[in-house]
């Protein structure tokens, strides 16, 4: 949320140094995308965002990976383009099945800060500790059900990667102690706080180097 695809430069950086085609991605109505539609941005909207990327640069056999409130855009990529999907990595990030949305998935705090919008009703204000380039979230993609077609355990490898250093209790810590169990995830537990991709850059290149085998896009 509130966050644009430069939060992953580094590991961007790092994951091309290892020969891999990797495609950050800015949501509709965030960051530098910020001026467009904000009253008519939803979930399908930034589900589209990853769907006609992946088939404007001809990507196949992609890992998605989803940061927090990505775990709704991934999973719903993956099951509108199955063909050209082959893992999903959940980074510290809601799972959700047909007919969740964000706002059913996450604790009561995360609800009142959802709440917190700004002047025009559409975005949520983003936590004075977030990037400075932070914007507002449209708050539509947080509310809307998302629709399923398929079981989204067909593809070959899903990841999660649950960040222990929370300053406070996790929101995620339920759903990675339900995936640590479930033998069809590959779980992992890192020593840092949500924006694994600042707080331990190093161990999650190390897992996100793991996932694709001989799959090509991330």
């Amino acid at each position: 949320m509130c966050h644009g695809g430069w939060c992953f430069a580094g590991l961007t950086e790092q994951l091309r140094g290892h020969g891999h085609v990797v495609h950050p991605l800015t949501p509709t109505g965030i960051g530098e995308r910020s001026h467009l539609l904000p009253g008519g941005v939803n979930l399908d909207t930034h589900i589209e965002d990853v769907t006609a990327l992946l088939t404007a640069e001809d990507v196949r056999d992609a890992v998605l990976v989803g940061h927090s409130y990505g775990g709704m855009v991934i999973t719903g990529a993956a099951d509108r383009l199955p063909e050209r999907v082959d893992s999903l990595v959940y980074l510290d990030a809601v799972v959700p099945a047909h007919g969740d949305s964000c706002w059913t998935l996450v604790s009561e705090q995360e609800r009142r800060w959802y709440l917190d919008v700004v002047d025009t009703g559409y975005g949520v204000r983003p936590l004075p500790f977030f990037d400075p380039r932070a914007t507002p979230h449209p708050l539509a993609s947080l509310l809307q059900p998302l629709r399923l077609a398929g079981d989204p355990a067909r593809f070959r490898r899903r990841d999660y990667v649950y960040a222990a250093g929370w300053d406070g209790e996790s929101p995620f810590t339920p759903v990675y102690q339900r995936l640590r169990a479930d033998p069809a995830w590959t779980t992992h537990a890192l020593d840092g706080g949500h924006n694994l991709m600042r707080d331990a850059p190093g161990e999650l290149l190390k897992i996100l180097l793991a996932v694709p085998g001989q799959a090509g896009g991330v």
